[in-house]
């Protein structure tokens, strides 16, 4: 569905009320914004169109219809506990997009977080109900600036720049739930897609949950993020692409049974969609990340994937991190750039982390063993060397990670609470977990909180507890 730049005119309003009084007031979306001394939506307060002046929406309950942008340097302001459902329908479905120089300042509290869910009611909602949230920003990617590239999910709006501290507002204590809706084929929207986001935004605090493609997808730009949930999702976890060169602490997953028909992986990171050595190179800086699996292997999808996937010539530094349960293998290497980043150059980190994976904790494609290996045929070379070949670079690549402070066992040797509960996981360390110790911060800089011993996302404090929620299905918002 297209939207014009120029649609300005009221095209929908928000119903709400004055403190004071007990009758409601229009506030329009359009050229005509009334923001002042409102209390509330109600049911019926709807948001569609453009957004081209400030607006603030006071706590409520708010309906978004079709594509919604914010543009005009504007910023849309969500007050703590309000809830905004997604309109489901089948030709004109919802989704938030904040332009290049706009904000979106949704900022909760564990008390009051605010809610971005579907316009389905309990018993009906599901993935793809509605697109997400999208934020472009003009910090740097390893794409041409002029043009500048477009935004995936059928939005045609540009991300990226040159501007690294820029600011697309703050997003703290918020769920995004039923996300995915797939504008055309192989274009989706995920649950929160960054696009050129710069390092002045905030991320802090979300979770994303049911999402039929990634949960959170980062286009280069530079933002950070701590306190993520990824959870139920059909797609990857975590994927970066284009030069993203962010940082990451504090950040989990859990998988339902049921995935997409791609490999449904935890990390997925690419430089670019050909492997180029285009700059700046993808590099995603992790630590303090729990990535888990199917919750039940047994009846699980087979296109259930990876941990990682370090893929198409992507740097990747991950360090005091935990991975359970991933049906096709943990730490995996596709590419020769890649992998000769990683074992020969140094370019790339895997340390201090935990593997308890069904099966192949470190794994190699032939292109990456290349890197890694000598003495072997030229292409093209037998079946039977082209096995040696990868495992020859399998057991150097075991051989460099346990020098380097990862260890393996099973998903139960992690030793964390309960995270395979599915409706009600608890992701802290257990008393004499080998997780609680064997943290490293050496080299990192001062965003990462290098007081503390623990590997994964959870110590024995858990972070998620009073605003996360992993009953979305039931939930009466």
């Amino acid at each position: 569905m297209k939207f014009a730049n120029k649609a300005r005119t009221v095209i929908g309003a928000l119903a709400v009320c004055m403190v004071t009084i007990s009758s409601c007031v229009k506030v329009n979306i359009g050229d005509t914004i009334d923001g002042g001394g409102n209390n509330g939506g109600d049911d019926n307060s709807v948001i569609t169109g453009t957004i081209d002046k400030d607006l603030s929406l006071p706590k409520g309950k708010y309906t978004l219809k079709g594509y919604v942008y914010v543009n005009n340097n504007a910023t849309l302001t969500i007050a703590k506990g309000s809830v905004i459902v997604g309109a489901v329908n089948a030709n004109e479905k919802a989704a938030l997009i904040i332009e290049r120089g706009s904000k979106l300042i949704a900022d909760g509290t564990a008390e009051e977080p605010i809610v971005f869910t579907s316009g389905n009611p309990v018993g009906s909602r599901a993935q793809g109900d509605w697109g997400g949230i999208i934020l472009l920003g003009r910090a740097t990617t390893n794409r041409p600036t002029s043009p500048a590239p477009i935004i995936e999910g059928g939005v045609n709006r540009p991300y990226g720049g040159t501007v690294n501290d820029d600011n697309s507002g703050v997003l703290r204590y918020v769920r995004i739930e039923f996300t995915g809706v797939a504008a055309e084929p192989g274009s989706e929207i995920n649950g929160l897609t960054c696009g050129g986001v710069g390092s002045g935004t905030i991320l802090e605090n979300i979770q994303c949950s049911y999402g039929a493609d990634d949960a959170y997808e980062f286009f280069g730009g530079t933002v950070n993020a701590k306190n993520l949930i990824a959870y139920a999702t059909y797609d990857d976890d975590y994927d970066f692409d284009f030069g993203y060169g962010g940082k990451i602490q504090y950040a989990v997953s859990l998988r339902d049974k049921p995935s997409d028909i791609d490999q449904a992986n935890g990390i997925e990171c690419d430089n670019d969609g050909s492997g180029t050595a285009a700059t700046p190179y993808t590099k995603p800086v992790l630590s303090n990340l729990t990535l888990i699996g199917p919750y039940d292997p047994a009846g699980a999808s087979s296109f259930h994937g990876y941990s990682m996937r370090w893929r198409r010539a992507t740097r990747f530094v991950i360090r005091n991190s935990v991975f359970l349960a991933h049906i096709k293998a943990g730490f995996s290497i596709e590419s020769n750039s890649s992998a000769n980043d990683y074992y020969n150059a140094n370019n790339s980190e895997f340390k201090n982390n935990f593997i308890g994976v069904v099966t192949k904790p470190y794994l190699v494609d032939s292109a990456a063993a290349r890197a890694m290996t000598n003495g072997y045929p030229a292409n093209p070379m037998s079946s039977g060397d082209r096995t040696a070949m990868i495992d020859d670079a399998i057991a150097k690549l075991t051989a460099k990670a346990v020098i380097d402070g990862n260890t393996t066992g099973t998903r139960d040797d992690a030793q964390l609470t309960d995270p395979f509960n599915f409706n009600n996981p608890n992701f802290t360390a257990k008393a004499g977990s080998p997780v609680l110790t064997g943290a490293s911060f050496t080299g990192l800089d001062n965003f990462f909180n290098s007081a503390i011993t623990f590997r994964g996302a959870f110590g024995t404090t858990n972070w998620a507890a009073g605003w996360a929620s992993f009953t979305p299905k039931t939930n009466v918002y």
